[in-house]
């Protein structure tokens, strides 16, 4: 039977996320979340008008 140590792996991906949250600034968490919200309004609002156009050019 073969044992598989992760415990190396796991350290080092903690060690790893905990150093990339370390360095994030609450102002850049901010402009991301505020990102994402536009990016999804405009996705949204595209959609929309795509659909609208497309019933209107149907035969």
């Amino acid at each position: 039977m073969i044992h598989h140590d992760h415990s190396t792996a796991i350290g080092t991906t903690t060690g790893t996320a905990l150093s990339v949250f370390a360095t994030l600034d609450k102002q850049d968490i901010t402009k991301t979340v505020v990102l994402a919200c536009v990016g999804a309004i405009v996705s949204f609002a595209v959609s929309l008008l795509l659909k609208w156009i497309w019933k209107r050019v149907k035969f």
